[in-house]
């Protein structure tokens, strides 16, 4: 068992991480009995750090918002700049860092003192981004989202598909998944009963109701995206077997184009999708590897085209270049 003061260290970094918490789940986190966990709150309370209860049954602790910022210790100035800061990574950031900067700033937001998230709302509005190449998810969407992945509360939102239709969903969300352009929710859609994925830029007012669930039988998020991203939206498939060890196929195929898995250590698949074959086929030339294509059979016929066409380009245009020969003597 932790002594006391590395144990109310403990319970401090453990009380932002959830919109609350039940007194038996803090008490296992912690290896105490409910009784020393009710002693500690009482200090850290006595410490100033506004830890609120709620008794009954469905009760528990959660952290509210105070005049400090338990347990981050920083300065106001510091504290508007990492929000700030979080809430870039969250929407244009890498997806190495992306994801963590949405875990981060879901636990931050929660206990900043309301001066300062006014301070930080101030400098967000007056910020003009410029826009990138793909639409960029509201920080503030994502954060609702990932509360609700990590308390497992139901969503409401309305939903915008690709054609533009709007719809309200009532959804178990499961994962946010990144992909380096995008931001998608993993999620069951409760009307439909079925598992789903949504584009976050494309949510629209999420709201949890505060009813927790229980997973059912999730996928793994990253291959669910992956699959749903990379060929169900298209008409055009493709598997395709890459001369090339996976591992350097992978870093010029993105994660929202196509899913490289090794076959073995000189050779990989490509599964990829378009909405025509001309497209995968120009993808597969720029790859730099040769290839063998396993379907469909469409797309066999649109290299053979692609393959006269550059053939006739090329030779066409080493005739026209200054230095060609003349042909005569």
């Amino acid at each position: 068992m932790l002594d006391t003061s590395a144990r109310l260290l403990r319970l401090l970094s453990l009380l932002p991480a959830r919109p609350a918490w039940t007194g038996p789940e803090l008490a296992e986190r912690l290896d105490v009995t409910i009784r020393t966990l009710r002693r500690d709150v009482a200090r850290l309370r006595e410490l100033g750090y506004p830890v609120l209860a709620t008794p009954g049954v469905a009760g528990g602790y959660r952290m509210a918002a105070g005049s400090t910022l338990p347990p981050l210790l920083l300065e106001d100035d510091e504290a508007v700049a990492v929000v700030l800061s979080l809430r870039t990574a969250a929407a244009h950031g890498v997806a190495a860092t992306a994801e963590t900067a949405v875990s981060a700033l879901a636990k931050l937001e929660r206990i900043l003192p309301a001066r300062l998230r006014h301070r930080a709302a101030a400098l967000r509005q007056a910020t003009v981004p410029l826009p990138g190449a793909a639409p960029a998810a509201d920080p503030d969407v994502l954060t609702v989202i990932a509360e609700a992945c990590q308390a497992q509360h139901r969503l409401t939102f309305g939903y915008r598909d690709r054609d533009g239709t709007a719809t309200r969903r009532r959804v178990e969300p499961h994962r946010l998944v990144h992909t380096g352009r995008r931001w998608y929710l993993v999620a069951r859609d409760t009307d439909r009963d079925a598992w789903r994925t949504f584009r976050a830029d494309r949510i629209d007012g999420p709201r949890s109701d505060g009813v927790r669930f229980t997973p059912a039988d999730p996928p793994d998020a990253a291959a669910f995206v992956a699959d749903a991203v990379t060929t169900a939206p298209y008409p055009v498939r493709a598997r395709v077997r890459v001369h090339a060890p996976a591992e350097v196929v992978a870093p010029s195929v993105p994660p929202a184009t196509g899913v490289v898995e090794a076959l073995d250590a000189a050779s990989c698949l490509l599964v990829t999708g378009a909405y025509a074959p001309g497209q995968i086929a120009l993808h597969l030339a720029l790859l730099g590897h040769d290839f063998t294509v396993l379907e469909p059979a469409e797309l066999v016929d649109e290299l053979a085209t692609l393959a006269a066409r550059l053939a006739a380009a090329h030779a066409s245009s080493v005739r026209g270049r200054p230095d060609a020969p003349s042909g005569g003597l």
